[in-house]
């Protein structure tokens, strides 16, 4: 029975190269890549069309070398992706259970031994570990973020961060806190990175985001008072823009971007009701 395989090798992820130049998860009846003993081949949720999926790491490249199983005779190739630019190659359902599968390994490399007894952890399900000496169970956690557009009539505040790559700018997002709800995180973060208060907070989607394993909600606020002042410790930069003036704005697959393209198009956020 043909499944397919999430193969990756760091953060990069292995892709199939169609005769037609198009790309996809390798989907076969074994794995293009022989695997060794020690591999850790770990069961996935189905796709919503019910095709079986499994995932493995593999630990150098060259392993793709060592394809098998005659594919590469068959007209097949492969090549290695990082698994952002595979938004860009396959479609969205597969990158966002390429997404989860990519959690789940860093989940399994970072739980090896128990955190109370540290003897080592095995498998119990899919998605949890049971310890093979006191028995304390562990499943994957999420660290969860609030991003947040603010608008200012028709402006919005654009941040660039300290630790961004390029000159892009984005919007005020943070981590939530232990005791906090979404809410409050949203107002606590926006006041800390640039001493504004914020209201009419409104809820726009939320997105699993798998770097390595984040969780973002993200949302629309107004202005109400104060005068920017940045943390310095996490910003370089922070300023109202219009439409017309947008710097480079984050890639589309991010909810920061999906905020902004609606905003663009369809105004300040308008679809969901105020809830705080």
């Amino acid at each position: 029975m043909k499944q397919y395989y999430f193969i990756f090798c760091k953060s990069d992820l292995l892709l199939e190269v169609l005769p037609d130049g198009t790309y996809t998860i390798p989907y076969h009846s074994e794995s293009p890549i022989q695997t060794k003993a020690w591999t850790h081949v770990m069961n996935i949720s189905p796709m919503d069309d019910g095709i079986e999926v499994k995932t493995f790491k593999i630990n150098n490249p060259s392993e793709i070398e060592d394809i098998t199983k005659g594919y590469l005779q068959e007209g097949h190739s492969f090549e290695m992706c990082p698994l952002r630019q595979s938004y860009y190659k396959i479609s969205k359902d597969l990158y966002n259970k390429a997404g989860k599968c990519f959690e789940l390994i860093y989940w399994d490399q970072n739980s090896q031994f128990c955190g109370v007894c540290g003897a080592p952890m095995k498998m119990h399900t899919d998605i949890s570990k049971r310890c093979t000496n006191c028995g304390k169970e562990i499943w994957p956690l999420l660290g969860t973020a609030v991003i947040v557009l603010i608008h200012k009539d028709n402006e919005v505040l654009l941040v660039r961060a300290k630790n961004f790559r390029s000159d892009f700018y984005g919007l005020v997002a943070g981590f939530v806190e232990t005791g906090e709800t979404l809410e409050h995180a949203v107002h606590r973060e926006v006041m800390e990175e640039t001493g504004l208060n914020i209201g009419n907070l409104k809820y726009f989607g939320s997105q699993a985001w798998p770097y390595p394993c984040g969780l973002m909600v993200g949302y629309n606020a107004d202005y109400i008072s104060g005068d920017i002042h940045i943390q310095k410790e996490e910003l370089a930069r922070a300023s109202w823009f219009t439409k017309d003036n947008l710097p480079k704005i984050p890639e589309k697959l991010s909810i920061a971007r999906q905020i902004l393209d609606d905003w663009i198009t369809n105004g300040p956020g308008h679809s969901s009701e105020i809830i705080k």
